[in-house]
């Protein structure tokens, strides 16, 4: 059998009625069939092909919220071979152009005032846009013949630690993950996909958008992620599933409890990069089954918990995923910290974009480099130990940032943290975190010193020179910690720092 496409999936639901996209914007609720929602499709192919150089490749920037017309985008793609490329709004001046021009966007569709300068832009919410669109209303709806392997979607890496690279994700990278999970976790047509979660990121493409479309299913969409908001829509659209990556779990638990917390239609909650706690927080508060999986938009190592992994693992390695030292590559032993690799192959990675030089470091003989650091224990399973970009050399070992991090969060008082390197002369690193406290608490170094003494895994060189005590950590539109900016920083910064000594 060969492997499902996008285009094949969306097949089925150009004569649905009954189900459809729905969207909420501030006080506006509105709502399409998949039939209009893919004429619609089909119109805005016929535009956009008018619009572009058939000698370039057809790549057209993507700089939308979540609004359905990005998932019009995505119907349009399936149908005409048009390359969306999803763009990071939070990317700003020189930086956005940059993406614009490495992915080689002809345009860049936008619905919002952060636009590159540079480049051709199409406001899609203009009247005359609109008129456009209108004069192809009746554009057949034919999906073209697509091949699992033609590229569907450029998406850009989170560039936490450098410049984002373009990841090539091809028919079958998209349409796979959506069939699996709709499979996984039982989604039908009487289902509604809630997708909170930016539409230019992977996790929101392949764990929330093509499950729906998998599945014959609703999907329910706001613009941007509400935490106030998160369950208030559940109910209002009757979400059974939703997706989420890194923060939100955590954000959605700090709002006020209600007594009718638990009294919701969501069913699952899929995602990755939550943190332990909140996983079981979340789901006895809201009743709901939540599963965390651990990947990347490359899709080279895929990590899936078990039933009986511990809280704190990601789950057991398996199908040619270990863990090797990051200079010899030979396979480390249970606790000893390395990368995380495949050495069946590349698993779902499928290149990237006008990168040789990085898609060769990614595929060195044959085995994939995650560039994610893991230890795994005596029973296999494998547990996260940070980015290989957040690699601390502290006094002579080697360590990584996630183990202290889970340490940190024992505190009572944090509620977030990052911990990352400040360059040292003397030691060559020191270990220093950025912590969040709970409303009202306030922070003690004595008290925090004493914390630190009561936990008996917490190593010696792993042990914090500082503190720095934030309102907000620096985030990625897609929730994640730019380190590189509070390593820059250091302890030359506008939060107040503690210096924490060993007893």
């Amino acid at each position: 059998m060969s492997a499902p496409t996008v285009s094949s999936l969306l097949t089925p639901l150009a004569d649905v009625d009954d189900r459809g996209v729905s969207f909420v914007d501030g006080d506006t609720l509105t709502w399409s069939s998949w039939r209009d929602h893919i004429r619609d499709g089909a119109a805005l192919a016929a535009v956009l092909r008018a619009r572009l150089d058939p000698g370039r490749p057809p790549h057209v920037g993507v700089l939308l919220g979540n609004t359905p017309f990005f998932g019009t985008v995505l119907v349009a793609a399936a149908l005409s071979g048009i390359v969306p490329v999803g763009l990071n709004p939070t990317r700003r001046g020189a930086a956005l152009l940059r993406d614009v021009r490495h992915a080689d966007c002809q345009f860049v569709l936008a619905d919002t005032d952060v636009t590159p300068a540079g480049c051709d832009v199409i406001t899609v919410e203009s009247a005359e846009f609109a008129a456009e669109l209108a004069d192809q209303r009746d554009a057949p709806v034919e999906f073209r013949g697509a091949h699992p392997d033609d590229l569907f979607m450029l998406i850009f890496t989170s560039g936490t630690s450098g410049d984002p690279k373009a990841v090539r994700c091809t028919h079958e990278k998209v349409a796979s993950p959506g069939v699996m999970l709709a499979e996984r976790f039982g989604l039908g047509p009487s289902d509604t996909c809630y997708l909170s979660m930016p539409l230019f990121h992977s996790n929101a493409i392949m764990a929330g958008w093509a499950p729906a479309v998998a599945a014959g299913a609703s999907i329910a969409l706001r613009r941007r992620f509400s935490a106030s908001q998160f369950f208030a829509d559940v109910r209002r659209f009757g979400a059974t599933y939703a997706n989420y990556v890194g923060k939100p779990l955590s954000y959605v638990l700090a709002t006020p409890e209600r007594p009718d917390d638990a009294d919701n239609p969501l069913r699952i909650a899929y995602g990755n990069e939550g943190a332990p706690r909140d996983l079981v927080r979340f789901a006895e508060r809201f009743d709901v089954r939540v599963v965390d999986g651990f990947g990347s938009s490359e899709g080279g190592v895929a990590i899936a918990r078990t039933p009986d992994t511990p809280e704190t693992a990601l789950g057991p390695l398996a199908n040619g995923v270990t863990i090797v030292d990051v200079e010899t590559g030979a396979e480390c032993p249970p606790g000893v910290v390395g990368e995380l690799v495949n050495t069946a192959g590349p698993g779902q990675f499928r290149g990237y974009y006008r990168d040789p030089e990085a898609e060769a470091d990614r595929m060195r003989d044959g085995v994939y480099h995650s560039g994610d650091l893991a230890y795994r224990d005596e029973n296999g399973f494998a547990y996260f130990a940070g980015r290989l970009g957040d690699w601390m050399r502290v006094d002579g070992e080697n360590l990584g940032t996630a183990p202290i991090e889970r340490i940190l969060l024992r505190h009572p008082e944090i509620t977030e943290v990052a911990v990352y390197p400040i360059p040292d002369p003397a030691v060559g690193d020191r270990v220093m975190a950025a912590v969040v406290l709970r409303d009202g608490a306030q922070f003690s170094a004595d008290d925090f010193t004493e914390f630190l003494s009561a936990q008996d895994d917490l190593g010696e060189k792993q042990w914090p020179s500082f503190i720095r005590v934030s309102a907000v950590l620096p985030r990625t539109e897609t929730f994640k910690v730019i380190k590189r900016q509070l390593t820059a920083e250091a302890t030359a910064c506008s939060d107040p720092v503690h210096r924490i000594r060993r007893p």
